[in-house]
């Protein structure tokens, strides 16, 4: 049996993470991004500057291409693109996509899966969670974030039911050492790092703090039990089982803030910071819609929705005053 090819659409913080550490396997990796100064850095460097922890910066020669340029065929397809920008790329990609391809995606948020749907039958989608800390530190370098072998990921068929092709992309994130879980509930897997983001992602870049310093904060556990029971009142509501109980929930999310990843500064921050929109509205929005459509009261994650959105505003003002 031939090794399965990859394609990764989106060549950002985790689509370089997981294409990168594929490639490393020996597996055919290409990637197709529309980011212009990341496409001009990697053709003008010869690829791109990995580092691990901010330290061992050297060069990893990627195939890089536009949506218009790629002539490939992969078996899969890992989709790692902001919420907003992922109808765009996937019409551009449209002519690419064969019957034969699955999908995987481990984006943040809750919107892809009915994006991917348009063009891939159910029976062929592959979602998940990765709670892997990667930073893009600007066009053609990236940074893993963590020991080789940190971090995990569940990964769940849209079918919930467990295919060959699905166990044999588990085994290559197994070699890559990324960690990954099949399970077979797949709105309460991907709810789950919703979930997770909701709270590390939206107050870590609220408060422009690190994770380990939001963990620290001696009343972070009772903010966190609090937005996490909101968000699993909503999902009940919605008849959409969760994978883990509230305190398990809140002792991960704990873990990966204090232990995991305590000097990550998340990806909604990063965004921010350079100035480009957020996901709140697919992570705390979306949450506190699920509770307005089955009558729960999520308003603190409609409050956070908002926060979020001030913060992107106070930022902007602040940078153009200096």
């Amino acid at each position: 049996m031939s090794d399965l090819k990859y394609a990764v659409i989106g060549a950002g913080a985790m689509g370089y993470r997981y294409g990168i550490l594929l490639q490393d396997l020996g597996r055919k990796v290409d990637f197709i991004d529309t980011w212009e100064p990341g496409i001009e850095a990697v053709k003008q460097q010869g690829g791109v500057w990995v580092s691990r922890d901010h330290e061992d910066r050297h060069l990893v020669g990627v195939n890089l291409f536009r949506p218009e340029e790629y002539q490939g065929d992969p078996d899969v397809w890992i989709v790692f693109m902001k919420q907003m920008q992922l109808a765009d790329m996937l019409q551009r990609c449209a002519h690419l996509f064969r019957e034969h391809q699955v999908v995987f995606s481990a984006m943040n948020g809750w919107g892809h899966f009915e994006k991917l749907a348009q063009y891939f039958s159910a029976d062929r989608i592959y979602g998940g969670t990765a709670i892997i800390a990667t930073v893009l530190n600007g066009p053609g370098d990236v940074d893993f974030i963590g020991k080789r072998g940190a971090g995990s990921m569940n990964m769940c068929a849209m079918s919930e039911q467990v295919t060959d092709i699905e166990k044999r992309i588990a085994q290559d994130f197994t070699d890559a050492q990324m960690n990954p879980q099949i399970t077979t509930d797949f709105k309460g897997t991907c709810l789950a790092k919703i979930v997770f983001n909701s709270v590390v992602n939206s107050l870590c870049t609220m408060y422009q703090i690190r994770m380990g310093e939001f963990i620290a904060y001696p009343g972070a556990l009772e903010m966190t039990k609090q937005l996490v029971s909101e968000a699993y009142a909503a999902c009940e509501a919605a008849g959409i089982p969760m994978i883990n109980s509230v305190d398990e929930e809140v002792e991960s999310i704990e873990y990966a803030s204090r232990v995991g990843n305590p000097l990550h500064y998340p990806s909604m921050y990063q965004d921010m910071t350079n100035g480009r929109p957020t996901e709140v509205d697919y992570i705390n929005g979306f949450i506190a819609e699920l509770g307005r459509q089955h009558g729960v009261d999520c308003r603190t994650h409609a409050f956070l929705t908002h926060g979020v959105h001030l913060a992107e505003r106070a930022f902007q003002i602040h940078r153009a005053q200096n």
